[in-house]
């Protein structure tokens, strides 16, 4: 059982000034204990669930760029990037950048979107659910295909590209891989099935119906559903002196032994570099052990 860090909140005590080196110790900390992923939110505003929209909150993937500058092994994303803020090409053009620039350890996370009030704050469009879900297809498709053989043109409903170059390609065979993020059974999931590596699904009462849910796609689309990563989000709480940390643990053997194979989520307490440390010393190496 792997675990991931997830940094969604910025408003750290040093504020803006001592932001950056503070985050690199993070990540220098996160990668030394073990975690197998280092992710970010893709937000402009900060999410209700976390904060006030005037909270500090960083642009993804210039993050993701300063991260890999700053670890050697965790792999790096975004949980999760939503279609509407960026054309496909230019999603594709940054993670490729970040696969090179790590050495091969960028996972593109992807999924519809849903925060209205920075689309409507900034002046993104923000579509019906329908036609979110049209692009989130459709930006799987023209992905795969830039990130494959040759670099002909792409037409689809909502993009019409002449030449999908892209120059170089990423260090990862054949391509980085696309975690579809999101629980809905109609679409999302079929998506994963369909196109993706692996899922990212709340840690709801619902979990055991979702996995069975993408299982069946899985029948339905031909498709391995061993061979396809379940990731669930999950809080990563073990207490401010790692007193919960059994607790967790818990959890995660239950999480096992539904199939799942990592949980990625935000620890309170970060940035507290102890705190951390205790994830490598108390928890990872136990949730390793859990298979």
């Amino acid at each position: 059982m792997k675990l991931g860090l997830q940094i969604p909140d910025f408003t750290w005590a040093g504020g803006a000034p001592k932001l950056g080196a503070d985050l690199a110790a993070v990540a220098r900390a996160a990668d030394q204990a073990g975690f197998e992923y280092l992710a970010v939110m893709d937000h402009f505003f900060q999410i209700r669930a976390v904060g006030p929209s005037e909270n500090d909150m960083l642009e993804a993937y210039t993050t993701l760029g300063f991260l890999a500058a700053h670890t050697e092994r965790a792999k790096l994303l975004t949980v999760i990037t939503g279609v509407l803020y960026r054309h496909p090409g230019l999603l594709a053009k940054a993670v490729t950048t970040l696969d090179v620039l790590s050495g091969g350890r960028a996972i593109l996370g992807i999924g519809a979107g849903w925060n209205e009030e920075e689309s409507k704050g900034l002046g993104f469009p923000f579509p019906p659910t329908g036609e979110r879900f049209e692009l989130l297809e459709e930006n799987l498709q023209y992905i795969l295909q830039m990130w494959g053989e040759g670099d002909g043109p792409f037409t689809s409903k909502h993009f019409e590209a002449e030449r999908l170059l892209n120059v170089p390609q990423a260090l990862q065979s054949p391509r980085p891989p696309i975690m579809v993020g999101g629980s809905g059974e109609k679409k999302t999931l079929r998506f994963v099935a369909k196109y993706g590596d692996s899922c990212n699904i709340f840690n709801t009462p619902e979990l055991e119906h979702k996995l069975d849910v993408l299982k069946q796609h899985c029948e339905n689309e031909g498709r391995d559903y061993d061979e396809i990563t379940k990731t669930v989000y999950h809080v990563l709480d073990i207490g401010p002196k790692g007193e919960k940390a059994g607790e967790l643990l818990g959890e995660l053997e239950r999480l096992r032994g539904l199939g799942v194979h990592a949980a990625i989520g935000a620890a309170p307490g970060v940035p507290d570099l102890g705190l951390i440390e205790k994830f490598g010393t108390d928890v990872i190496p136990a949730a390793e052990q859990l298979g």
